[in-house]
């Protein structure tokens, strides 16, 4: 059930792009132009999300950090690690239909309670400076979630919500 509840959670990304709402922290003592090789935690495996959605999210930021002149290595200065993480919402909505209200007293009519039940879910893109084995950067992305997603929209999807994290990265892309 954890892992089905986690890589839901993976879908914050896939459900589209036009809500997520990013935000982001950093070190703003690390150098982030001395830095030139990166790679992955191995603990992203054991993550939770399936392994095609792991991939393609890996695949974005593998885009993202090439794009900062970053290069993939066996022995990197950086590591990239995730984590994702579930909230429960509620709403509700009374709706009144019928009946006459006024001067403090009422007659007939109904209530009908509307009560939505949704998860949002945020992922946490960690970049991590090996050496001083701290966090120099933290971007965050958050959105509700949404089960009914095709591969090619989730591909898509996941995409534009990394590169929208990363639209904060102190480093930006070679123009």
């Amino acid at each position: 059930m954890k892992n089905y509840v986690i890589a839901l959670v993976f879908l914050v990304l896939a459900a589209g792009c036009s809500s997520v709402t990013v935000s982001y922290d950093y070190d703003k003592t690390a150098d982030f132009n001395k830095y030139t090789t990166y790679n992955f935690d191995p603990n992203i495996e054991s993550l939770g999300i399936q392994q095609l959605d792991k991939n393609r999210l890996k695949d974005a930021i593998d885009a993202e950090m090439g794009k900062r002149g970053y290069t993939k290595s066996d022995n990197p200065e950086l590591v990239v690690d995730l984590e994702v993480k579930l909230q429960q919402q509620e709403t509700a909505t009374v709706t009144r239909t019928g009946g006459y209200y006024g001067y403090g007293w009422g007659s007939g009519g109904t209530a009908n309670v509307n009560v939505n039940k949704y998860v949002d879910g945020t992922l946490f893109i960690n970049v991590i400076d090996l050496a001083k084995k701290s966090v120099i950067w933290q971007g965050r992305g958050t959105k509700t979630l949404n089960e009914n997603v095709g591969p090619e929209k989730r591909e898509a999807n996941i995409k534009s919500a990394v590169a929208a994290i990363y639209q904060k990265y102190p480093k930006q892309p070679a123009k």
